[in-house]
């Protein structure tokens, strides 16, 4: 047939859409796009997308027990030894049978963020943590679980830190997260409400920050309040736009029973990864202490940032989790 035929002219007008049908078919196949959209979305991100606006008091893991009378911060500087610092400083708070008793489960979290060896000072070293597991046994824990929630690769990570293995041949349960070991909690935070959380570090008797010190290129310098980001599933450096606030949200969420934060090697620049060994330099401090905002506000000065410049601590005074002037709680030098 001629393609100028009347005949097919006249079938062609007849089979072809009106606009109203084109606008109908284009509406309906978009809502189903961002249908589907928004399902993958939530698959892929769960953690915060499209929750309501918190309301309520802010939820709370307090762990800190008892703990009685005693001083409440230690800062080690006599020795080189990294494990012989760690000892000196819980024993001048009066040793960590003052936080852990016997039967106890307690959860140790490092920062295993990175796949970094000791020497960059990403990561806590090994033997800080390896001397506070084997002090938590001393005082009668019954179990004692080290775990992260890794930034790179966790096997590699748990492994390439020296974590793994020194935590491991005292006894402890070395925990690699994995994604049926989260679920989702409300944290009624200004920034972080529901999101999934790592439920070894929410479901001990009693829970050990054991940070390491060193600057971060975002909110100036990290250790014992920035570390809680280690609890948290999903995608994490979402929450990079409000980073101040979502760690004072976390530090509200977790009251550790003791910290104690590793500064015998710290990352002075290029943080909080690092990866040159030029970048970290040798300190030989470990710091125990009841106040993480004291924590790390003589942690910042250790690499010459002012405590006062770091969003999160004000954040974290001003909600009553502790103090930027540590000189205030007359720490104890041994």
């Amino acid at each position: 047939m001629d393609s100028k035929d009347p005949r097919l002219a006249a079938s062609v007008v007849a089979s072809s859409p009106s606009r109203r049908e084109v606008l109908h078919r284009l509406g309906a196949a978009g809502a189903v796009l961002v249908g589907a959209g928004a399902v993958a979305h939530l698959r892929y991100d769960p953690g915060g997308f499209g929750v309501r606006a918190p309301t309520g008091a802010r939820q709370v893991r307090d762990f800190r027990g008892a703990g009685g009378t005693g001083p409440r911060m230690a800062i080690a500087k006599s020795s080189r030894d990294p494990a012989v610092l760690t000892r000196r400083a819980i024993e001048a708070l009066g040793g960590m049978g003052r936080f852990v008793g016997r039967g106890d489960v307690v959860a140790v979290k490092p920062n295993i963020g990175w796949d970094r060896m000791p020497v960059h000072a990403a990561n806590t070293n090994p033997r800080v943590v390896a001397e506070v597991v084997r002090l938590a046994f001393e005082a009668g824990a019954k179990r004692v679980v080290v775990t992260d929630a890794s930034c790179n690769e966790a096997r590699r990570c748990f492994q390439r830190s020296g974590i793994w293995r020194a935590t491991h041949e005292l006894g402890a349960d070395v925990i690699l997260p994995a994604p049926h070991r989260f679920r989702e909690l409300r944290m009624k935070g200004d920034v972080l409400d529901e999101w999934p959380i790592y439920t070894p570090l929410i479901e001990a008797d009693k829970v050990i920050n054991v940070p390491v010190a060193k600057h971060h290129n975002l909110c100036r310098f990290t250790a014992a309040m920035k570390n809680w980001y280690g609890i948290l599933g999903g995608r994490r450096n979402r929450l990079h736009q409000n980073i101040d606030v979502s760690i004072a949200d976390l530090a509200t969420f977790m009251r550790p029973t003791l910290t104690v934060m590793d500064a015998t090697r710290v990352l002075v620049r290029n943080g909080p990864q690092g990866g040159n060994i030029d970048d970290a330099r040798d300190m030989h401090q470990v710091v125990a202490s009841l106040d993480e905002v004291a924590v790390d506000a003589y942690g910042a000065t250790l690499i010459g940032e002012r405590p006062e410049r770091v969003g999160y601590l004000l954040l974290g005074q001003e909600r009553g989790l502790g103090t930027l002037d540590y000189t205030a709680l007359d720490p104890v030098e041994v």
